[in-house]
C-alpha cells in the first residue's frame, strides 16, 4: 500500500466516507480499487534488514495494514491493531499487565471475557474485581493502589446495561487507571469511546464490523503510542495475528457498516414495540426504551440504540425459553451477533454458560433471558416470526 496515501483518520470526513476510504488507496502495482489479499508468509529483502516495510506476515501484512488504518479511522484513533479474534485482543491487553496488578471489570460482561479473566489470568496472579458500573462511586470504591485497568462494556452483554464512559474515565484517570471499553455491541457508528475519555477500544470485528458471519477477527484502537507499542509487541511475540483473507473480508464489511447499522436499529426498535406488548414477555431490555435505567446516558453517548435486544419471559422457565428458541424460522438459533441475518440465543446455556449460575442470578441473568441480534431482513417477517414462537407458550 502507498504510505503517502491519506488515511482520513485525522480528517473531518463523515463516517460513511471514512468507512469506505480510511486506510486505503488504489493498489500501486495494479490500480486495484479494493485492497488485494496479500496471501504471503514472507517478503523479499534487497539486503538483510532492507525491505519495503514488511518482513514476516505474523508481524505485518499490507492487507492488515489497510484494515488497521480503516478501523482507526472509524474510531478516530491514532492507532488500530488487528488480532486473530476479539478474545485475542482482550488477551493482549491483559498480558500487558503484570502479576499483582488489579483490574476492575463490569459484572455483566461477555462470558468469554469472564472466563479469560477468571480461569487464565487470575491463576497468574492478576487480581480482578467484578463491579456493577451504574454508580461511579461504587466503581471508584473498588480501586486499590494496584488497580491498573478499568474494563467496561456498554451496552453490556447480555443485560443491555449502559455505562457512563465519560464519568468513569474521569474517576479512573484521577487514580492513574487506564480505561478499556468493549465497543462490540455499539460499533463505532453508534459510539466512539475514545472521544468519551477511554484509552482503549476493543472490538470483536467478527460481529458488526465484519457484518456477514463469515470471519473471526478482533481489533483494539487507541490514541496511546505506548499502548499501541505494547499491543503490537504482543501480536509479534504471541502470534495472535489475523490472516489476510479475514482482514480483506472485514474491510469489505466496514464499507457498509453505516448502512447496516441504520437498518439494525430501525428493525430493533420495531421489535421492541412488539415484545413490550406481548403477554408472554416479561421485561424487555433495550436502551432505546425511555424506561430503561440507562436511557438518558445512552442518548448522550450513542447516536442510536443498536440492534441488540434482551428480554425475559413472563414465565421465567427454562423450558419456556427453549420453546421460543426452537420455534423461530427467520431468526436462527446460534451464538454470535452483528450479522445481516437475525440470530436468537440463550445466554444462560450458550454464550454465558462459563459464568456460574449463582453469579448469573446475582446480576439478573435469568434462565428465561433470550438475546436477539436483529438483522436487516424485512421487519414484518421478523415480527411475525417472533410472534409465532411466543404464541406457543
Amino acid at each position: 500500500m502507498d504510505d503517502a496515501a491519506p488515511s482520513l483518520s485525522d480528517l473531518h470526513a463523515g463516517f460513511g466516507t471514512r468507512a469506505v476510504h480510511a486506510g486505503q488507496s488504489p493498489d500501486p502495482a495494479s490500480g486495484a480499487v479494493m485492497t488485494p489479499i496479500y496471501q504471503t508468509s514472507t517478503y523479499a529483502q534487497t539486503s538483510p534488514g532492507e525491505h519495503k516495510g514488511y518482513e514476516y506476515a505474523r508481524v505485518s501484512n499490507p492487507t492488515r495494514t489497510a484494515l488497521e488504518g480503516n478501523l482507526a479511522g472509524l474510531e478516530r484513533a491514532e492507532h488500530g491493531i488487528a488480532f486473530s479474534s476479539g478474545v485475542a485482543g482482550i488477551d493482549a491487553i491483559m498480558k500487558s499487565l503484570r502479576p499483582g496488578d488489579h483490574v476492575v471489570a463490569t459484572d455483566d460482561l461477555y462470558g468469554g471475557t469472564y472466563r479469560l479473566l477468571t480461569e487464565v489470568f487470575e491463576p497468574l496472579n492478576l487480581e480482578v474485581s467484578f463491579v456493577e458500573m451504574d454508580d461511579p462511586d461504587r466503581v471508584e470504591a473498588a480501586f486499590t493502589d494496584d488497580t491498573k485497568l478499568l474494563w467496561v462494556e456498554t451496552p453490556t452483554n447480555p443485560l443491555m446495561r449502559i455505562v457512563d464512559v465519560a464519568a468513569l474515565a474521569e474517576r479512573a484517570h484521577a487514580h492513574d487507571v487506564d480505561v478499556a471499553v468493549d465497543n462490540t455491541f455499539a460499533s463505532p457508528y453508534l459510539q466512539q469511546p475514545l472521544a468519551l475519555g477511554a484509552d482503549l477500544v476493543l472490538h470483536s470485528a467478527t460481529k458488526y464490523l465484519g457484518g456477514h458471519s463469515d470471519l473471526i477477527l478482533g481489533a483494539v484502537c487507541t490514541d496511546s503510542d505506548e499502548w499501541a507499542e505494547r499491543l503490537r509487541f504482543q501480536v509479534k511475540s504471541t502470534g495472535a495475528s489475523p490472516g489476510p483473507m479475514d482482514c480483506f473480508l472485514t474491510l469489505r464489511g466496514t464499507k457498509t457498516l453505516h448502512l447496516r447499522m441504520e437498518r439494525h436499529c430501525t428493525n430493533a426498535q420495531r421489535l421492541v414495540e412488539l415484545l413490550g406488548d406481548h403477554p408472554a414477555v416479561g421485561r424487555v431490555r433495550y436502551p432505546g426504551l425511555p424506561a430503561h435505567p440507562g436511557h438518558e446516558i445512552a442518548k448522550a453517548q450513542m447516536s442510536d440504540f443498536g440492534g441488540m435486544i434482551s428480554f425475559d419471559l413472563a414465565d421465567d422457565d427454562m423450558d419456556a425459553a427453549l420453546s421460543v428458541l426452537e420455534g423461530t424460522e427467520v431468526f436462527t438459533l446460534a451464538e454470535s451477533l452483528g450479522g445481516v441475518e437475525s440470530l436468537i440465543e440463550h445466554p444462560a446455556s450458550m454464550t454465558h454458560a462459563s459464568i456460574p449460575r449463582e453469579e448469573r442470578e446475582k446480576i439478573g441473568l435469568t434462565d428465561s433471558l433470550i438475546r436477539l441480534s436483529v438483522g436487516v431482513e424485512d421487519v414484518e417477517d421478523l415480527a411475525a416470526d417472533l410472534d409465532r414462537a411466543l404464541s406457543t407458550l
